[in-house]
């Protein structure tokens, strides 16, 4: 990993947010080594390289860390949902390119931290403001499932119950998903999208899969 330099973060060269980006990963990735109750801020720190007085520079609590990576995340899904919803694409494609772009943030862009399935660790107020975006999130998602529905795209299912049982399963990848293990990012992105396809399209068949993926 990059390592960053531990003089201070007020020196001219300074970038705060590459040095929080590179935080956030190595908390990540820590997160997930550990589980968010079991890291500490020295291992973080340590892991980048810099003294633990620098990283409290950036964040001042461990809570902190967590809800960075949970407020992130969240921001970057609902732009990139809002943005697929905006398509002409058939609601089968947009499904299919909801799945891969919740992947692609929560398992590469934040290394498949277990922080995303850990926020009810935060404090009532961070953890309001974290549950609040996550509605929006789920609010998204099952507007996509309404309007494949009502285009007669997928089949009448439970429009609640659908949207958690993806969430669930894209979620909880966090937990078991190792990057350098047997399946890659994209590997999940077509076993999750033709899986939930085949069982949501009238006509049982999946939408093609267009972003080459290996199987």
């Amino acid at each position: 990993m990059v390592q960053i330099d531990a003089g201070s973060p007020k020196t001219p060269d300074a970038r705060p947010k590459d040095r929080r980006a590179e935080i956030l990963r190595q908390a990540a990735a820590i997160f997930r080594e550990k589980g968010y109750h079991g890291a500490g801020m020295r291992e973080i720190a340590a892991g980048l390289g810099i003294q633990p007085g620098a990283l409290y520079y950036y964040f001042k609590s461990k809570d902190d860390l967590l809800h960075a990576c949970q407020d992130i995340s969240l921001t970057r899904l609902i732009e990139r949902a809002r943005e697929i919803l905006r398509t002409d694409e058939p609601a089968d494609i947009k499904l299919r390119a909801f799945i891969a772009a919740h992947l692609d943030l929560t398992l590469d862009e934040l290394g498949g931290s277990a922080a995303h399935v850990e926020f009810h660790a935060l404090p009532d107020e961070k953890l309001a403001e974290i549950v609040a975006k996550r509605d929006v999130y789920e609010g998204l998602l099952r507007k996509l499932i309404r309007t494949g529905i009502k285009d007669g795209t997928f089949r009448a299912v439970d429009v609640k119950l659908t949207t958690m049982a993806l969430l669930g399963a894209l979620n909880w990848s966090v937990v078991w998903w190792n990057p350098e293990g047997r399946w890659s990012s994209p590997d999940l992105v077509a076993s999750f999208a033709d899986t939930f396809l085949h069982g949501l399209r009238v006509d049982g068949l999946c939408a093609p899969n267009t972003n080459g993926s290996s199987r």
